[in-house]
C-alpha cells in the first residue's frame, strides 16, 4: 500500500530505517543524516507491507516548475517487487497535482558502480532522460548524473 506521511517524526523514523539498511548506497553518514533530517519537511510517500514500512520517496521543490525526487529507498529484500515503481507513480501524480512541469533526480553516473547502474536503469525505465553530468557536486569519484522528465 502506498501512503502519504505527514507526521515529521514518522517521516524521519521511516527514512532512518530504510536508509540505514541501504548503506551500500547511502554509506556516507553525513549525507544519510542530511536526507533523514530533510525528509521531515518534504513531501513523503511511503510503501507499507504487512503493517511495516518497507520503502519511501521524498520530493522537494527546486524551482517554480521543477520538483526533485530528493531521496528514495526500498529495503533490499523488497527489491524487484514493483514497490519502487509504485512509489514513483504516486510521486508523479502528486507532482502533477501540485502544478509542476518537470521532475529531476540526481544519482551517480552510469558506469561508475554496479549498484548505481541498477539505480540509473530504474530511473530510465521510469521515463527520465539524461540532462547532464556535473563532477563538481560530489567529486570526480562520484560524478553526479542529473536526469529530468517532463510531467
Amino acid at each position: 500500500m502506498i501512503v502519504k506521511i505527514t507526521d515529521k517524526d514518522t517521516k524521519r523514523n521511516i527514512a532512518r530505517k530504510v536508509l540505514d539498511a541501504l548503506d551500500q548506497w547511502f554509506e556516507v553518514e553525513e549525507s544519510r543524516e542530511k536526507f533523514i533530517a530533510e525528509s521531515a519537511g518534504q513531501t513523503f510517500i511511503a510503501a507499507e507491507e504487512n503493517g511495516e514500512y518497507v520503502g519511501f520517496l521524498c520530493l522537494k521543490q527546486t524551482g517554480n516548475a521543477t520538483i526533485e525526487l530528493a531521496v528514495m529507498g526500498v529495503l533490499k529484500e523488497y527489491h524487484r517487487r514493483g514497490i519502487g515503481k509504485a512509489l514513483f507513480e504516486e510521486a508523479v501524480k502528486t507532482a502533477k497535482a501540485e502544478g509542476y512541469s518537470f521532475m529531476q533526480v540526481k544519482t551517480v553516473r552510469m558506469g561508475m558502480y554496479e549498484d548505481y547502474d541498477r539505480t540509473n536503469l530504474f530511473y530510465i525505465s521510469c521515463g527520465f532522460k539524461e540532462l547532464e553530468v556535473i563532477n563538481e557536486i560530489w567529486g570526480d569519484e562520484n560524478p553526479c548524473q542529473i536526469y529530468i522528465m517532463s510531467l
